[in-house]
């Protein structure tokens, strides 16, 4: 399993509008990611800064991915949806998320 930290930034003046969108995200749009083994999504929002995790069980990441890509629902989500972002300087080209590095994680407790 990959974990998966990303931020964006939110464009205050769409804030309701993605508010809304993500109060009841699309069943197509998370059947593609479950399609691509995504697991345990989240986004969570600071001010105008969206954090998004979520874990990869997947063992080819680059198909999963592109499967997400070329879904016609998840495409149309993202008309909606990305005018609400704002990516960082940093994002990579074409993309609205910057990925974050892990630089710690508690795993689970020791066994007796």
């Amino acid at each position: 399993m990959k974990r998966i930290a990303q931020t964006t930034r939110l464009v205050p003046e769409r804030r309701e509008e993605y508010l809304a969108l993500h109060s009841a995200v699309w069943p197509a749009v998370e059947a593609a990611l479950h399609v691509a083994q995504i697991r345990n999504y989240s986004i969570f929002l600071h001010g105008d800064t969206l954090f998004a995790y979520y874990e990869y069980h997947g063992e080819d990441w680059d198909a999963d991915l592109a499967t997400i890509k070329a879904d016609p629902e998840t495409q149309r989500w993202w008309t909606f949806t990305d005018p609400c972002q704002e990516p960082w300087p940093d994002a990579p080209p074409g993309s609205r998320w910057t990925d974050l590095p892990e630089i710690w994680h508690l795993g689970e407790p020791p066994r007796s």
